[in-house]
């Protein structure tokens, strides 16, 4: 299979998962967009401003010059997630859903450099609030118009941002190189951990602000709402009361073989196969992948595959060999485990946009010969 499209404008794709998992850092990484793209024209890195503001004592318009150079630069590795990937998955397991039917290659792993974002609001110096819990760090971005809204944005809890151990950057380049317009050019905040829908790129506004991010993508998008919501009408009461989408579940997928596929057995009547598994938010790294051929009754250990860069928020490659049984129909399944002790169920609760998808990764409809 070649890189899925599934739509031009807003261009929304992933990658071929043979080409995503054959390096361990990403650089064909999936796009997800809710509205065009800027022109390359009005992104200009020598007159962008980020505006600092909101609950703070010194309000700053930071050029990305200023970015780079009044700040100690942090690098961090780490998976960026939509949290549609898989929804193909509950779509295709559990029941029909709504939204883009990504497969499982809505991920990257990738290298991101920039300012800490905990850097930046003690220098703009968050004023007393007597407390912190509760209070919230919105991210906006107005350079375009989305479908669902006129700007897009974001929010996380304050107490993450400020965090250092969180790791939440102003990231200005990407695998060592200046962010490309797709991927946020000039500054996008990452977000390790969290969903992708976080991670703003082409960011123009930080503000430090008691409630959540307004935008329709933080209120009335990404969201596991209860089964109870079950079409747009029946979901209209659940949008307010569900908590927005942050930290994504423990994950794993199969790259290969695939649905569908033939493969065939060794002497020792097993077949390859490999794949990458994700840790939960902060529970991070995935210790663990196991791999089942007889409906998850019983599973054996996969193999890691170890790289320089690993850590608490990137992804790990798994591969195994696995005791199958000839026939068709056959189905393989894998499921990961974090050092927080997170697995992935055999399948998630049922929500109407699909979001935070984590049943076991799957082969499923085997030729095995």
């Amino acid at each position: 299979m070649s890189e899925k499209v599934y739509r031009d404008e807003p261009r929304n794709r992933e990658p071929e998962i043979s080409k995503l998992v054959s390096t361990f850092i990403t650089e064909d990484g999936y796009e997800r967009n809710h509205s065009t793209q800027p022109a390359a024209e009005q992104l200009d890195a020598r007159t962008h401003r980020v505006l600092v503001d909101g609950l703070v004592r010194n309000p700053l318009n930071l050029s990305v010059a200023t970015l780079r150079s009044d700040f100690p630069q942090h690098e961090v590795t780490c998976a960026l997630q939509c949290a549609g990937n898989r929804r193909h998955d509950m779509r295709t397991v559990v029941k029909e859903v709504q939204g883009i039917d990504w497969l499982d290659g809505a991920v990257m792993n990738c290298r991101w450099r920039g300012p800490l974002l905990k850097d930046v609001l003690e220098k703009a110096g968050i004023i007393d609030l007597g407390t912190r819990e509760g209070a919230n760090v919105a991210f906006a971005s107005f350079q375009v118009e989305c479908q669902e809204d006129s700007w897009y944005g974001a929010s996380i809890p304050l107490m993450r941002a400020l965090d250092p151990d969180k790791e939440v950057v102003l990231a200005l380049e990407r695998n060592g190189k200046p962010l490309s317009v797709r991927h946020g050019y000039p500054v996008r905040i990452i977000t390790p951990g969290l969903a992708g829908a976080r991670a703003v790129k082409w960011l123009d506004r930080i503000t430090v602000q008691q409630e959540e991010s307004p935008n329709h993508y933080m209120q009335r998008d990404y969201k596991a709402l209860p089964p109870q919501a079950v079409d747009s009408e029946s979901a209209e009461r659940y949008w307010g009361i569900t908590p927005s989408v942050q930290e994504t579940p423990a994950n794993s997928a199969i790259a290969s073989p695939r649905a569908g596929d033939t493969i065939k057995r060794d002497r020792d009547g097993k077949v390859a196969c490999h794949g990458y598994a994700l840790p939960s938010g902060d529970g991070g790294p995935v210790v663990k992948v196991e791999v089942s051929a007889d409906g998850g009754h019983t599973w054996s250990k996969a193999e890691f595959e170890h790289y320089g860069k690993e850590g608490k928020w990137t992804w790990k490659f798994w591969k195994a060999m696995v005791a199958i049984t000839p026939g068709e129909s056959k189905i393989i399944l894998s499921r990961a485990t974090d050092a927080a002790g997170q697995t992935q169920p055999a399948i998630p609760p049922w929500n109407l946009r699909g979001v935070c998808y984590n049943g076991y990764g799957e082969a499923r409809d085997l030729t095995v010969r």
